[in-house]
């Protein structure tokens, strides 16, 4: 496909993070955009006020008239998180026009561009985010794909003057393996997906052949500890080719230093905090290296870096009240966020709120689950989120929560969570999940902004 000639672009599932990123770099690009989604959401209500058409029922009659001919000017993308048997799918099919993936139209823009590609099972919408933001902030410029709005940005697609992009490569569904990456990432290959794989040993065999797909003279940095390897192996506090030491808190801020063979940055202030972003950031920096970017504008980046929207993100923080929000929502990422929020606030009670997501998920992982979420003080536990899924005899979150080691511990529903902390006005308090919890933090913020 000829990314250039393409003036229509219709895209079925317009209001999924990574979706919603396309439909702004074509309407960037100067093309027609539209789409369906379910549902209004925040992000689509941006779209329209960007532009953007956007319809929210499956009827073909809805569809502007312009995309309804198959051309070559024509480019329809779906997500497989639509259904289908979704209607408008089948009429797209049905006319002529050949639907594509999310994923393959960005293998289409990476073929043609100086790609960087970020992939894990978690870490790669923060590092993807990171790396973006040290190549804007220090001139070096880029256009990026992220799978989350950047915090600095306001946005999950950003556009630069020079053939270099940064993709956040996803693992899902095995989309990353249409990328043609100059530089690879890879954070973590930790089982997750068996919906999708079927065995951890498929996962880590697709991570593989993400690798293989390296242009010839490329770079592959991986983390340390991962059943494979790159040319470029990174870690926190452990010595590799590229790694962190003297991780340390300092007034409520992560610092650390950063070492290769022929390099040492001392005293680099992370603007997010997070031990888990500490190693993502030696990652950023490894990439900006071998780009030629200083040390002192690295430095200069990293310690301006806000993060982004739903990864260790401050919602309140004030004297009496601390509430952080974050997506993590597989026992791993769960274990890192926890870990850095008691080494953050050691002497602070913590409250969790948590929203499992899926119920193959909690299957595979419930021991996991259990074990991490026991890090709580006070654990507040939500039913699950079924997502794409219809629910699993025998999985629930009450079968969870019997296997959590932790005497404060409740099953809860959403309105139930705002009477308690209405109630209790903990001093410390995360919300963690993929599902649809996020709804409960704006109604959160304003319970512990008005108290006292």
């Amino acid at each position: 496909m000829n990314i250039d000639k393409i003036k229509r672009v219709y895209l079925l599932g317009i209001g999924g993070i990574g979706m919603s990123g396309l439909a702004r770099y074509f309407s960037r690009l100067g093309c027609e955009v539209a789409g369906y989604d379910r549902t209004s959401t925040e992000l689509t209500r941006t779209l329209e006020e960007e532009g953007l058409e956007v319809i929210y029922d499956d009827e073909v009659n809805s569809v502007p008239a312009a995309f309804k001919s198959a051309s070559d000017e024509t480019l329809i993308i779906f997500t497989p998180a639509v259904p289908k048997d979704l209607k408008l799918k089948e009429f797209f099919l049905n006319n002529g026009h050949k639907l594509f993936k999310r994923s393959e139209v960005l293998g289409f823009i990476s073929a043609s561009r100086f790609t960087i590609a970020v992939a894990g099972t978690h870490g790669k919408t923060t590092t993807s985010t990171m790396v973006a933001h040290v190549l804007k902030h220090s001139g070096f410029d880029c256009s990026a794909f992220l799978g989350g709005i950047s915090t600095n940005y306001q946005n999950n697609v950003l556009f630069g003057d020079n053939d270099v992009v940064v993709v956040e490569a996803d693992e899902y569904d095995r989309s990353f393996l249409t990328l043609h990456p100059n530089i690879a990432i890879v954070t973590s290959a930790d089982a997750d997906h068996l919906d999708i794989y079927g065995d951890p040993q498929e996962l880590i065999d697709s991570f593989a052949m993400f690798l293989d797909r390296v242009v010839e003279g490329g770079q592959k940095i991986v983390k340390v500890g991962l059943p494979f390897s790159g040319n470029i192996s990174y870690a926190r506090e452990q010595v590799c080719d590229a790694y962190a030491e003297h991780v340390r808190v300092e007034n409520g801020e992560f610092y650390f230093d950063y070492h290769t063979e022929d390099l040492i940055i001392r005293d680099i202030h992370l603007g997010i905090p997070g031990l888990h972003n500490v190693e993502n950031a030696v990652a950023a920096i490894t990439v900006a290296k071998l780009l030629g970017i200083t040390a002192e504008k690295i430095v200069a980046a990293l310690s301006a870096f806000t993060g982004v929207k739903r990864r260790f993100e401050f919602i309140v923080k004030s004297e009496n009240h601390i509430y952080i929000d974050d997506y993590a929502h597989h026992p791993e990422e769960l274990r890192a966020f926890l870990t850095s929020m008691k080494k953050l606030y050691p002497d602070k009670k913590l409250t969790v709120i948590f929203q499992p997501h899926l119920f193959s998920r909690t299957r595979d992982f419930v021991d996991g689950f259990a074990e991490v979420l026991g890090f709580a003080d006070e654990l507040l536990l939500m039913e699950i989120y079924p997502a794409r899924e219809v629910p699993i005899e025998g999985v629930n979150s009450d079968w969870l929560l019997n296997k959590i080691d932790l005497e404060n511990k409740r099953l809860v529903s959403p309105e139930r969570v705002l009477e308690i902390i209405k109630q209790e006005k903990p001093e410390l308090l995360v919300t963690v999940g993929a599902g649809d919890i996020d709804k409960l933090v704006k109604p959160l913020k304003e319970i512990l902004t008005d108290a006292k």
